[in-house]
């Protein structure tokens, strides 16, 4: 199977003009995590310049260099990444699936020649990963049972700072152990972003410390349990749009599995077929 077999041919973008509120609501819009950013002239794209995240404009949003800043004020190319990697459509899934994890990235430009055709992410990945060997593997033999928590009474800045460290996208937020929420990278971003827009600016270095996890962190979170499948989990991430999801084992949070647990899994097909 090769990539133009599951990656997505509609090419949402972003030009570096654009400033990085208008990212996120185009983010919003069409409930991805990552755009391509593009070189506009006349109306037409005219070459890829970069990929811009969700963690990128959370981790510019609350450094201290450009905390007091409004978002209205930062253009994407000073957030997004540059020389982004990308793969050919005719390459094999398990090597792009392999490229994604190496370079810690969530999704990829696809290119045929030098001309952006699609994109692939690693929910085009969870949508194969169906029928044998996946609903045969347990989620607890591919689960991640080393997790990083934070408390609801945490600062924000200290999640923040988590995340980044740590290279993760999300993080459970756990009170006497007992699972009370979850937090992202893009609720993160999406506090940040709030926050600048209602605080005045001689406040925001202050205020902007006392921010809580719980007063940003998703509730009600919801879990799968460890003995279901890898297909059932590919199949809950995608009807829920979740990147992660915590793992309950006899009642108490047992771990976690992501979409980077199940490419890891696909890389590992790929690579004994």
């Amino acid at each position: 199977m090769h990539v133009k077999d599951i990656m997505k041919e509609e090419i949402v973008h972003v030009d570096k003009d654009q400033n990085i509120q208008d990212a996120l609501k185009l983010m919003k819009k069409h409930k991805i995590s990552r755009l391509p950013v593009v070189n506009m002239n006349d109306g037409n794209i005219r070459e890829l310049v970069g990929i811009v995240t969700e963690k990128d404009i959370s981790v510019k949003l609350g450094s201290s260099k450009y905390g007091n800043l409004p978002p209205s004020h930062f253009h994407v190319s000073t957030v997004m990444k540059q020389e982004p990697i990308v793969v050919q459509k005719n390459e094999n899934i398990g090597k792009a699936a392999k490229t994604m994890l190496e370079n810690k990235i969530g999704g990829m430009p696809v290119i045929n020649d030098c001309e952006i055709v699609g994109m692939l992410t690693k929910t085009d990945f969870l949508e194969i990963c169906h029928g044998k060997p996946f609903n045969a593997t347990s989620i607890m033999e591919r689960m991640n049972t080393d997790l990083i928590t934070v408390s609801p009474s945490d600062r924000l800045v200290h999640a923040r700072r988590c995340l980044i460290d740590k290279e993760i996208g999300r993080l459970p937020v756990v009170e006497e152990d007992m699972l009370e929420g979850i937090l992202t990278a893009k609720d993160v971003a999406m506090a940040m972003i709030s926050f600048k827009k209602v605080v005045p600016d001689k406040y925001k270095t202050a205020r902007i410390r006392n921010l809580l996890v719980e007063d940003v962190m998703t509730q009600n979170v919801k879990t799968i349990d460890g003995s279901a499948t890898l297909d059932d989990a590919a199949t809950f991430m995608l009807e829920n749009r979740f990147s992660g999801i915590p793992v309950e084992v006899d009642g108490a949070l047992g771990g976690i599995i992501t979409k980077t647990d199940l490419m890891n899994f696909v890389v590992e097909l790929e690579e004994v077929s």
